[in-house]
């Protein structure tokens, strides 16, 4: 099991792993715990610190696994507790962490709260856990607001009787009322549930949207919106004050644990709300999505990081890093758009779906620069959250069939939005047999197809291969631990506006050239040692196009 550090966290490699897409055990096609148990050695040869284990919970699966059924249990086609805590076992033995997934915003409408309150009165404590508003109209058949979903649609669902519930996501994930006390306690015994099994810390799905005020006469949808673009932390569904209460308890569980657990909130917020979620009396630590949103460019990427830094400096916390997960596509394929299309992984299903001609892509120009970006960002101060397959340079999956989509993002807003799939499908272990080796020998079984070019990305064609962005990543995560330093960094100016540096701790130095062609080193690095580059042409003298060097 790991020492007792009581901030591993401010500086980690976390690695999240999306269960039913890593590794299938029983060859149903459906990764599962057991899977991710055979490959910790995997992991370890990696180099990553703790895992992030996306929701493996009881689940109908209306949204990838964040409806949830039982926030205490395993979902049966993934395993079952037993297995858990061998993962767990197998992970601390290797000296890696665990962090779990935890949705508090919603259950799933087959929780048994949510059953017991659809057969429940009107007015009952059963319905009053979830939030049921009286309809409108002559006949209560109008929803109380006009309020949309995220996935689309209403975000109002009738249940026959003259109310409706909210569902701020999928109509099958009834939101949780965060005003009733029944509901805070339940969570705070679930907090404890996983971490008396040897869970290290937490990822908090929509932390930013537990607390609402859904009191009389609700707000339009438009009203809304004029409330988010006025930031004045008054709209009545997002980041609320109340907020600050509901995490501090929580951060009172914590602190019952030595080391005390951890936790990260997804909160899609302003930056400079973010505090509030990172704080060392919340929840310590709050995701930046900033340089995943972020253009490839040297400005771009020296302003957010400026920026992040100097937002936790107010906060006591450490900043995170991301350029991809589950929600949007991956930043091989981002990089591979046309310069006049967005970075932003939303922006870009978009552009695949409605009108981006794949032919415009280009793959090569998209795996150079996120090697450089990734290499970028495993250099920066504070903690970098991976997702599964980036480290094989793996794009995104675009051409699945309708038929065999599983993301209610598609399904409800069909020619708009293609969904979260493409960034899902089952990784490729081996170049070659049933499944590209998901499953075990034999199977040939896999939740999402995956495509005949998965091969060439396959970490069995990867391992051996020193130009491998697998290899690059394991070289990267080994210097990192071994160089990891203050969590600090100085900029050094380089003459050019598209060339980028920054000195660690150490003594080591990182220099990106965002720009298409090589350009020279500047004067103070020339001769440096070369410690690891993202692209193979590089001198002493100069550095390649979409290229970022580690010198020292």
């Amino acid at each position: 099991m790991p020492g007792a550090d009581r901030d591993w966290w401010r500086q980690a490699a976390v690695y999240q792993v999306y269960p039913r897409s890593f590794a299938d055990a029983n060859g149903d096609g459906i990764g599962d715990l057991r899977g991710i148990t055979s490959r910790v050695p995997y992991l370890v040869e990696l180099g990553v610190d703790a895992v992030w284990l996306s929701p493996f919970y009881p689940s109908a699966l209306a949204d990838g696994g964040y409806d949830v059924d039982d926030y205490r249990d395993v979902d049966p086609r993934l395993g079952t507790l037993d297995d858990f805590d061998e993962l767990v076992a197998a992970l601390h033995a290797a000296g890696i962490r665990m962090i779990v997934d935890i949705v508090p915003n919603h259950s799933s409408d087959r929780h048994e709260w949510f059953r017991e309150a659809l057969a429940s009165p009107r007015g009952s404590a059963a319905r009053d856990r979830y939030l049921f508003r009286d309809g409108e109209g002559p006949d209560a058949s109008e929803p109380p607001s006009d309020w949309t979903s995220m996935f689309g649609g209403s975000a109002w669902e009738p249940v026959g009787d003259g109310q409706f519930y909210l569902h701020l996501f999928a109509r099958e994930q009834p939101d949780l009322n965060w005003g009733n006390r029944e509901v805070r306690d339940d969570f705070l015994t679930t907090l404890r549930f996983w971490s008396d099994r040897g869970v290290d810390g937490f990822r908090v799905d929509v932390a930013h949207a537990l607390a609402k005020d859904l009191t009389y006469p609700l707000r339009s949808h438009a009203e809304l919106e004029a409330d988010k673009l006025a930031g004045d932390g008054a709209h009545p569904l997002w980041d609320r004050e109340e907020l600050d209460e509901i995490y501090a308890e929580w951060r009172a569980v914590f602190d019952e644990y030595d080391p005390p657990r951890t936790a990260v909130a997804e909160a899609w917020v302003e930056p400079h709300r973010r505090a509030r979620y990172a704080a060392p009396t919340s929840l310590g630590q709050a995701f930046n999505f900033d340089l995943l949103r972020a253009a490839f460019g040297a400005e771009s990427f020296r302003e957010v990081v400026a920026r992040n830094l100097e937002l936790t400096r107010g906060t006591g916390s450490s900043n995170t890093w991301v350029l991809s997960n589950h929600d949007v596509v991956r930043h091989a394929t981002r990089y591979a758009l046309p310069d006049d299309a967005s970075d932003d992984g939303a922006v870009a299903r978009e552009w695949l779906l409605a009108g981006g001609d794949p032919a415009a892509l280009d793959p090569e120009r998209g795996l150079r620069r996120a090697r450089a970006a990734s290499l970028f960002l495993l250099a920066l101060p504070g903690s970098a959250y991976l997702y599964q397959g980036e480290e094989l340079g793996l794009p995104e999956v675009a051409e699945i069939p309708d038929a065999d989509r599983q993301d209610p993002t598609f399904f409800r807003n069909a020619g708009v939005d293609v969904g979260r799939d493409g960034c899902r499908v089952p990784l490729p272990w081996t170049a070659s047999g049933g499944a590209f080796g998901f499953g075990p020998d034999g199977s040939t079984a896999s939740h999402l197809p995956q495509p005949d070019w998965f091969a060439s990305f396959a970490v069995g064609a990867e391992s051996d291969d020193p130009g491998s962005t697998l290899s690059m990543y394991r070289a990267a995560l080994d210097l990192r631990r071994r160089l990891q330093g203050a969590e600090e960094l100085e900029w050094v100016d380089t003459g050019s506006p598209d060339v980028l540096a920054f000195r660690r701790p150490g003594g080591w130095t990182v220099v990106t050239n965002f720009g298409p062609s090589p350009a020279p080193l500047p004067a103070w690095a020339v001769g440096r040692e070369v410690l690891l580059a993202s692209g193979p042409s590089v001198s002493l003298a100069e550095v390649a196009g979409e290229t970022t060097v580690w010198l020292r």
